[in-house]
């Protein structure tokens, strides 16, 4: 696949946004590029080294992609890079462990180089900020998670100024450096970048043993990627972002929706099992009787029972039977010595009611039936 160079692009919406953290998070995963001024003027002391330390032993998790990006005049990477690795080969944090940490450590160039002079700051914040901007559009064109980034700058030099620095400013870019002139195109692009890339800055102040201060930031971005929408046939327009949206989140969107719907029917069925039926008993030439029953309760059919919560009256001297409640079912339970018919038809073992109205006849004598008739409300 042949990756493009990307310059910056338009403003996403907040929903966009949104989708791009929800990506982000569920692979996990960031961009550390840790960018060293090398010139004397820095010359990290101890207290640079201590918190340069705790920067990468307390802050870099595993899953983490970390990019050492040395600059002075320009960045020195010591490598050949590409449009795929445009701030070299990172080296990923794959599990804590204090080898891990010394591997990293050991890559960091902790003290100044007499060889390298005038720190075209500028020049470094372009080459960065395209440098990361590229590595997430690579990841977009690979339809592959793309990650929030971080950039931990180490330098004396004044960062995100306007286009164009003079000497004023900052008397060690280069004189013939572009970065220089305000209008220029790599002004220009520099700028474009700070504004697209949604950064979050802090900053602390370091002073070093001969009284000169130098800058620990850290710039966090927001996991982005450049959108470009063109006009396409058909009064349609085509865009990047939402399609790759699409393509990241469509299963994670399936099996939310889907555990949601099982929640929602787990809640629904919960409620039904919760709530009260409401048994109303008609016989004839008595009060309509009301009995309330929970899951797992019984009411008791003939006399009362300690083991039962109501009693529906029927002639004789014991219990005939009863009616059970098991979730959403309701049982007819026989004591198999009494007969009760159930809807005209004898019942002589434990039976589902299927209907939310029934009738009950239990024979008296041959001459007189006592029968009831029971409406469920649920």
């Amino acid at each position: 696949m042949t990756l493009t160079k990307i310059p910056p692009g338009q403003q996403i919406t907040r929903t966009q946004q949104f989708g791009l953290n929800l990506v982000s998070r569920l692979s996990g995963g960031r961009d550390v590029i840790l960018a060293i001024d090398l010139t004397e003027s820095v010359g990290l002391n101890n207290e640079g080294r201590i918190r340069l330390r705790q920067i990468v032993e307390d802050s870099i998790k595993p899953g983490d992609y970390i990019y050492i990006v040395p600059f002075a005049q320009d960045v020195v990477l010591g490598e050949v890079t590409s449009n795929i690795n445009p701030l070299g080969t990172p080296i990923k944090y794959s599990h804590n462990s204090p080898e891990n940490i010394a591997n990293i450590l050991a890559k960091i160039p902790l003290t100044s180089d007499s060889n390298y002079y005038g720190t075209d700051i500028q020049r470094a914040e372009l080459t960065i900020y395209q440098g990361i901007a590229q590595i997430n559009q690579n990841r977009l064109q690979k339809n592959q998670a793309i990650k929030p980034q971080s950039v931990v700058w180490l330098t004396d030099a004044p960062l995100f100024t306007e286009p164009g620095i003079t000497s004023k400013v900052w008397i060690e870019t280069p004189a013939d450096s572009p970065l220089r002139i305000a209008d220029s195109p790599e002004s220009q692009e520099r700028h474009a970048w700070m504004k697209i890339l949604p950064i979050h800055k802090r900053s602390l102040s370091i002073t070093t043993p001969e009284n000169k201060p130098y800058t620990l930031a850290v710039y966090d971005i927001y996991p982005t990627v450049q959108e470009f929408c063109t006009p396409a046939p058909g009064n349609q327009e085509t865009c990047l972002i939402n399609p790759y949206l699409k393509q990241q989140l469509w299963l994670p969107s399936t099996i939310l929706l889907l555990i949601l719907a099982s929640l929602f029917g787990g809640a629904i069925k919960l409620h039904r099992l919760r709530r009260k039926w409401e048994l109303h008993i008609y016989v004839e030439e008595h009060e309509e009787q009301i009995c309330r029953l929970k899951n797992h309760q019984r009411i008791a059919i003939g006399e009362d029972d300690e083991n039962c919560t109501d009693v529906i009256d029927c002639p004789g001297t014991k219990v005939r039977g009863y009616l059970e409640r098991k979730g959403e079912k309701l049982y007819l339970v026989p004591n198999k010595l009494d007969a009760i018919h159930y809807n005209g038809r004898e019942i002589t073992a434990r039976t589902l009611i299927s209907n939310s109205k029934m009738r009950l006849n239990f024979p008296d004598n041959p001459q007189r039936d006592y029968e009831i008739t029971i409406q469920i409300k649920k």
